[in-house]
């Protein structure tokens, strides 16, 4: 026996005796892998599963999904985070609903759904149809750099297609969907990041790095980039005429956070005040003319590249209509309303000071 057959044996009887009994492994499925691998991309199990959970219920086949408007979709999803997942999804389900509901069957085929890549095509590939179909993660990345001490930067093009090569030469024809998961829990449970489980692993005898005294060593990564940070406005625009009605706006579909609602405003410029920073950014997306009032409320929030300070304030509503100038849409609603509407995390925290406040 090899060492790639060995290195399969090993895993799937680690895997067969105790994996982690999750809905989406008691179905061969391929929409209900399909939803599962979108929402596990850069999101803890742990997150996933009530939302999983919530999703298949309202959503139980793609046709209920590309049936679904984007609205409905974005607040099923509201709080996972990366919503252009949730974009992709849908428009992904009508191009399946489309073709009658039938689905790609290799992996090959996958990757051409929008939002599929590389990695998520092999896992729905090899666990819903059996086909040998390399998965590499940031978990199967961890692994292999640390069984085979790999000493590259992995954030290079080259190291990455070296473990892409790696990864498809080592999975297994027979039980192909199995190894793959198993794979990723290794990485989830054992194989981890800062405080890898040696003891526990079932590859410990084949892992050069456990054997050179290197796991902690790899992968290797460059340096971290210094994060920046920005300041950023919002307003609660209150109607003029109509009490207790403020307007909210969509942002444009394309960019980040695509598709949700928020309270408009936009990044602080230098030498602006904030106040002056969110007539601004009204006037530039809405069209109107605001004057602002009081503080509300201050958001900090980590995004993947940056960082931020959301300063919210309450404003008057005193010239012009709202034009969907830089917003996909807009509309004036109520509180009780809010519940309609999908927001990010930050909106969400302004609304919750609002009620606070109400």
């Amino acid at each position: 026996m090899d060492e790639k057959e060995r290195m399969a044996e090993l895993l799937l009887a680690w895997w067969d005796v105790g994996h982690s009994h999750l809905p989406w492994r008691e179905t061969r499925d391929p929409y209900a892998i399909w939803v599962s691998e979108i929402m596990l991309q850069q999101t803890q199990v742990t997150a996933v599963l009530p939302y999983y959970t919530r999703w298949m219920a309202r959503f139980p086949t793609v046709q209920a999904l590309a049936a679904a408007s984007l609205d409905e979709v974005l607040k099923l999803w509201e709080g996972l985070g990366y919503y252009s997942r949730a974009r992709n999804l849908h428009a992904a389900a009508q191009a399946v609903a489309e073709r009658h509901g039938r689905f790609p069957t290799t992996a090959a085929d996958w990757m051409k759904l929008k939002g599929v890549g590389r990695y998520t095509a092999g896992a729905i590939a090899s666990i819903a149809y059996d086909e040998p179909a390399p998965v590499l993660d940031g978990n199967v990345i961890r692994i292999l750099s640390r069984l085979t001490d790999l000493p590259d930067d992995v954030s290079k093009t080259a190291t990455k297609n070296h473990l892409w090569r790696l990864a498809a030469e080592l999975v297994p024809a027979q039980r192909p969907g199995d190894y793959n998961q198993a794979l990723m829990e290794l990485g989830q449970q054992v194989c981890l990041p800062a405080r890898p489980l040696c003891l526990l692993c079932p590859l410990a005898t084949l892992c050069q790095a456990r054997q050179r005294g290197t796991q902690w060593e790899r992968p290797v990564r460059p340096p971290r980039p210094h994060t920046p940070h920005y300041d950023v406005v919002a307003g609660v625009i209150w109607h003029r005429e109509e009490a207790g009605r403020f307007l909210i706006a969509q942002r444009p579909l394309d960019g980040l956070l695509g598709g949700l609602w928020e309270f408009p405003g936009g990044k602080q410029e230098a030498g602006e005040t904030l106040p002056a920073a969110l007539q601004r950014e009204i006037a530039e997306e809405l069209g109107i003319e605001i004057v602002v009032e009081d503080f509300l409320t201050a958001v900090k929030h980590a995004y993947t590249h940056f960082r931020i300070t959301l300063h919210a304030f309450h404003a008057r509503h005193v010239a012009g209509s709202p034009q969907n100038m830089g917003v996909a849409n807009h509309a004036w609603v109520t509180l009780s309303d809010l519940e309609q509407y999908a927001f990010a995390v930050t909106d969400q925290k302004i609304i919750a000071a609002l009620k606070e406040f109400a």
